[in-house]
C-alpha cells in the first residue's frame, strides 16, 4: 500500500513537472529544487530505504508545483521551494544512513564469520594470523560504515533544524519579527497600547494572540518581554510603566494557553533607546515592547 501511495504521489509531481513549460516562468530557486527531486526520484537508495520520506518530499514537491502553475508569488513559490528542498535533502540523508547501517549489518556478519575461522582453525598459527588480518580489515570497514552513519545522523540534525527554522520564520511574517544576534525579535509599538497606559487595544490583543499560537506550536521556545519608553516625564514613571506594559503582554499569553514558566518580563524604561528623543515620531519609536523568542533550547542571549 506505501509502495502505491508513493507512486501515485511521484507520478502526480512527474505530471506537473512535464507541465512546466505552459506554467509561469520558475525561479531559480524551483528549479534546483527540481533538478534535486528528480536526483532523489531516480536514486535506487531512496527508493530502497527512503519509501516514506520521498512520499513526503513528493508531497511538498507537488505543492510548489501546484503554486508556480497557479502563478502564486515568487515569495510563495520560493517559501515553498525551499520547504520541498529540505524534505527532499532529508530523504537523501536517512537513504545514506540506512545504507551505512546495512554495511555495518553485513560487515557485522563477516566478522562473526571470521571469528569462526579463527577459532576453527586455532592450531594453525598462520591461519589464525590470516584471520587476524582480515578481521582488522573488516573492523576498520566496520568502523568506517559507523564514521559515515554518524555523519549521516548530523547531516539530519542540521537539515532538520533549518527546517524548523524556515517554518518558525514563516509563522512569525504576520508579527513582522526581525532576525538579531539575539534572535528572532517582535516589536510591539506604542500604538498597540493605549495613550499613556499599560493595557493592550484590540490590536494589540491579534498580535499577542498570533504570538501566542506560535509558541503553541513550537513548545520548545520561550520568550523574554521587554519594555521601553522615551524620556519623556520622571524615570520612574517610566520604568514602572515599562514593566507594566511588559507585564500587559505577559498576562494575555498567559490567558492564551501559554505557561506561566515559559514567558519571562523585564522593563528599562527609558534605557535602549533606538532613535534620539528629539521628535515625536523618534519618541513615538522609543515607546515599545520587544518580544524576544528562545532558541531549541530555551535559552534566550543576555541585553
Amino acid at each position: 500500500m506505501k509502495n502505491k501511495t508513493l507512486t501515485a504521489t511521484v507520478v502526480a509531481v512527474a505530471a506537473l513537472l512535464a507541465a512546466c513549460g505552459s506554467t509561469p516562468q520558475a525561479t531559480t530557486l524551483m528549479d534546483q529544487t527540481r533538478v534535486e527531486y528528480r536526483a532523489a526520484q531516480s536514486s535506487p537508495n531512496v527508493a530502497t530505504y527512503a519509501q516514506m520520506e520521498m512520499k513526503q518530499a513528493s508531497d511538498a514537491m507537488a505543492k510548489a508545483e501546484t503554486a508556480t502553475t497557479d502563478r502564486e508569488s515568487d515569495a510563495d513559490i520560493d517559501k515553498l521551494a525551499y520547504l520541498a528542498r529540505q524534505k527532499i535533502a532529508l530523504t537523501q540523508e536517512v537513504a545514506k544512513r540506512k545504507v551505512a547501517e546495512a554495511e555495518i549489518a553485513n560487515a557485522g556478519k563477516q566478522r562473526d564469520q571470521l571469528l569462526l575461522n579463527q577459532r576453527t582453525n586455532e592450531a594453525n598459527a598462520a591461519q589464525i594470523r590470516a584471520n587476524a588480518a582480515a578481521l582488522g580489515a573488516v573492523v576498520a570497514q566496520a568502523d568506517a560504515a559507523n564514521a559515515r552513519q554518524q555523519t549521516a545522523l548530523a547531516q539530519d540534525a542540521a537539515v532538520s533544524a533549518q527546517a524548523r527554522n524556515a517554518q518558525l520564520e514563516a509563522q512569525l511574517a504576520d508579527l513582522a519579527a526581525k532576525k538579531t544576534e539575539r534572535g528572532m525579535v517582535i516589536t510591539m509599538n506604542d500604538v498597540l497600547f493605549g495613550f499613556d497606559k499599560a493595557s493592550l487595544t484590540s490590536n494589540g490583543m491579534a498580535a499577542a494572540q498570533k504570538l501566542a499560537t506560535v509558541l503553541q506550536n513550537n513548545p520548545e521556545r520561550n520568550v523574554l518581554v521587554e519594555g521601553f519608553t522615551d524620556s519623556t516625564g520622571a524615570a520612574g514613571y517610566n520604568q514602572a510603566l515599562s514593566e507594566r506594559r511588559a507585564g500587559a503582554v505577559q498576562s494575555a499569553l498567559r490567558g492564551m494557553g501559554v505557561a506561566p514558566n515559559r514567558v519571562a518580563i523585564r522593563g528599562y524604561g527609558e534605557s535602549f533607546p533606538v532613535a534620539a528623543n528629539d521628535t515625536e515620531e523618534n519618541r513615538q519609536l522609543n515607546r515599545r515592547v520587544e518580544i524576544v523568542l528562545s532558541d531549541e533550547t530555551g535559552r534566550i542571549m543576555p541585553r
